[in-house]
């Protein structure tokens, strides 16, 4: 009798731990989890299960799955400098990021920011970049409406229009604020001082001073205002709603 009685405990004791197993307990917990559901043992074992406990601890955390999302701009890091400032402490160590961004569609922006380690100084320079975005007129075949000529300080840059092939003739500060903002072809030439926040700068410089034709044309009396819109494309008519016909069947 007695032999029985110890065989049918170890024969529950041995179902109980197969049952504990296959609902996920962890350790010899005697099947208590306390921040999930019983179902899992890992928040990302709930493989199969009711996906209960804490909504942190589900899949996806409490705004559920997550889709990373395409920058809406490309980025360029143009140059990365260590600043060091002597004090009656000792030295304090700075970094500064140079950076570039663009759509490449004709919208460009750069910024220049500080910060005691290098992510966060191109976080800052990133986010002060977007701030301030500029725009230019991106004429057929990828390439400049006439040359034009920035100057920053001691430096000066020319940016001539070139024929489609010839590519992005420029420096490395030139070429990125080129690129980013979408031009493909251009010839550069940088005079001075060749300080990338300076070349970059009077790079933007002469960017900003590219013209309209429309309203040169109007500026020399050879056109209307009326003449220049008429040349412009129209956009293309909206698709009309279709109607509905599931009313008129019933």
């Amino acid at each position: 009798m007695e032999e029985t009685k110890v065989q049918a405990q170890e024969n529950v004791e041995a179902k109980a731990s197969d049952n504990g197993e296959k609902a996920g307990f962890r350790g010899n917990r005697g099947g208590y989890e306390p921040h999930g559901s019983v179902s899992a043992a890992r928040p990302g074992d709930r493989k199969f299960g009711n996906h209960k406990g804490r909504p942190s601890e589900r899949r996806g955390g409490r705004g559920g799955f997550r889709h990373s999302e395409e920058p809406k701009y490309l980025e360029r890091v143009v140059e990365i400098n260590r600043i060091s400032k002597t004090t009656a402490g000792g030295k304090n160590m700075r970094f500064s990021a140079l950076v570039v961004i663009g759509d490449g569609h004709g919208k460009y922006g750069f910024a220049n920011a500080k910060s005691g380690e290098v992510p966060d100084a191109i976080k800052k320079s990133l986010a002060q970049a977007q701030k301030k975005m500029y725009r230019i007129h991106i004429v057929k075949g990828g390439t400049l409406a006439h040359e034009v000529e920035g100057k920053f300080g001691a430096t000066k840059v020319v940016l001539k229009p070139a024929r489609p092939g010839t590519g992005i003739i420029a420096g490395g500060a030139v070429r990125a604020i080129l690129e980013l903002a979408g031009i493909k072809n251009v010839v550069s030439k940088v005079y001075g001082s060749r300080t990338s926040i300076n070349v970059i700068r009077a790079t933007a410089a002469g960017l900003e001073q590219l013209k309209d034709y429309g309203k040169t044309m109007v500026l020399r009396g050879l056109k209307t205002e009326e003449e220049i819109k008429a040349l412009q494309p129209k956009p293309a008519p909206k698709a009309a709603p279709k109607a509905d016909t599931k009313g008129d069947k019933e």
